[in-house]
């Protein structure tokens, strides 16, 4: 990581490099100067700078050609100055990975909002890689993924081919088989370690979202920009992207991430030059993607990019010889998480544990043992313990709810002095029924007689009748 607070001033014009001294030591900058780019280009690999700017036109070489010749270890964000501005420079720039461009002459208060940006890039970037770095150094064992079985023996080795290189990585699976962990792995025994882990979750985030998310949007790009926005592919830049269910993707998305995949540039949202990004990228999902393609929901060539090395990992209820030794990690690792005292499992829940189906895979497990260990009175948690929705009690149907809910109030009932019990009832049954089928169809009474198979004047006095507020109704949708 480049030494804070230097910045390279690389131009042979004297006046312009004196302006910008000025300048930056005016923003708390050591600043650096030199007249050629070829010095320009030794300083940049054998010295820290938190920013370079650099003209164009200078002697020895340009500076595009010293953006160019940048190694790759170098991650100090460029700004290009020109007093030669057009539409080849600019984009060829942004292309070498240029931070922003400029044209002379310049505005110092363009230039000081550039500065900012390019600050805010690397103190974030730097948070990002520090925090993967505690992560990585929080606890060994919740970066370590559990299983001696051949299944995952197999996927071991594969992750020792593919982690060294930066092919780009798609992992299968069903939810909660750890795919997320995994990716996290492969970017540990990367040669990309050292820099940021991002993940996202296109499930989780909205689609009219999840571009910005991804790819980050300019001021005022749409209603609510109001500031620059770093999207996820810059913010992982030099490191790692993990994907996760890329198969929920729409399709005008996927379209945007096959020309990243492709190009190593995309466009923020909003934005008019292209921003170069060096990312592997890992991408997961829990759907049957050849399905999918064949079905016309997912992109083909897309697909086989992404396809560069799959690797499946197998449901728990396949590889059920792991389970004795997830349940011995979570139960070590749980109780100083929770803050509870230490407990084991007796050898009767074990055998429940590996006979259970797992639909939930290794998430389903830490859930079972987590509430396990909290709501355990003993030392030894038992079958009866874990909880398992196959060892519950049947839930009882609709009619024996309603016949309970109903006893009390016919025993405490008398014939004599409430001869009206039926009348006095049916509300209580008839008011939820036409209020949730009301709900369902936002409100429509002409759709709800139907669905309820009563004329629509009829439920027109049941609604008087059982004083149901429609505003309360169209409040609840």
């Amino acid at each position: 990581m480049a030494t804070a607070k230097r910045v390279l001033i690389a131009d042979d014009d004297d006046s312009i490099r004196y302006v910008l001294e000025s300048f930056f030591t005016d923003l708390g900058y050591e600043a650096v100067q030199t007249d050629n780019g070829s010095d320009a280009s030794e300083m940049l690999e054998k010295e820290g700078f938190e920013l370079a700017v650099l003209d164009i036109n200078m002697p020895g070489r340009d500076g595009l050609e010293v953006l160019k010749k940048m190694p790759p270890h170098v991650d100090t964000p460029v700004i290009i100055m020109t007093a030669e501005s057009n539409m080849t420079n600019t984009i060829e720039a942004m292309k070498l990975g240029a931070f922003d461009y400029i044209p002379k002459p310049f505005d110092l208060t363009e230039l000081e909002i550039v500065v900012g940006r390019a600050r805010e890039k690397r103190e974030l970037q730097a948070r990002l890689v520090d925090l993967d770095r505690r992560i990585r150094e929080r606890d060994e064992g919740e970066n370590t993924f559990i299983g001696k079985s051949k299944e995952i023996e197999a996927v071991f080795k594969t992750i020792g081919r593919a982690a060294p290189s930066d092919v780009t990585v798609l992992l299968t699976g069903e939810s909660g088989t750890g795919k997320e962990l995994l990716s996290r792995i492969i970017h540990m025994h990367s040669s990309r370690s050292s820099g940021p882990f991002i993940a996202v979750n296109s499930a989780a985030v909205p689609k009219e979202l999840l571009e910005s998310e991804l790819f980050g949007h300019e001021k005022g790009a749409f209603t609510g920009a109001t500031e620059l926005k770093l999207g996820k592919f810059e913010l992982a830049d030099k490191g790692t992207l993990f994907l996760d269910e890329i198969g929920d993707m729409s399709l005008d998305l996927q379209a945007r991430l096959l020309r990243v995949t492709q190009e190593s540039e995309f466009y923020r949202v909003g934005g008019k030059l292209p921003v170069k990004v060096d990312v592997r990228i890992i991408a997961a999902t829990n759907v049957d993607m050849e399905k999918a393609v064949n079905e016309h929901n997912f992109r083909a060539d897309l697909y086989h990019r992404l396809n560069g090395v799959a690797i499946h990992l197998p449901p728990l209820r396949e590889r059920s010889g792991d389970i004795e030794l997830l349940a011995a990690h979570f139960m070590l690792r749980f109780p100083h998480e929770l803050k509870c005292a230490p407990k084991s499992l007796s050898p009767e829940a074990l055998k429940t544990l590996e006979a259970y189906h797992w639909s939930g895979n290794i998430r389903e497990l830490e859930n079972v043992l987590r509430r396990a260990l909290l709501l355990c009175p003993g030392a030894v948690i038992t079958s009866n313990d874990l909880e398992l929705p196959n060892s519950k009690k049947r839930q009882p149907s609709l009619e024996e709810i309603i016949t309970e809910k109903l006893r009390p109030v016919i025993e405490r009932a008398d014939p004599k002095q409430q001869p009206d019990l039926y009348d006095l009832c049916m509300p209580y049954m008839e008011g939820p029924l036409i209020r949730l089928v009301l709900e369902k169809v936002r409100g429509n009474q002409v759709q709800a007689s139907e669905v309820l198979g009563i004329n629509r004047n009829t439920l027109r006095k049941k609604i008087k009748q059982l004083d149901i507020d429609m505003r309360t109704v169209k409040a609840a949708l």
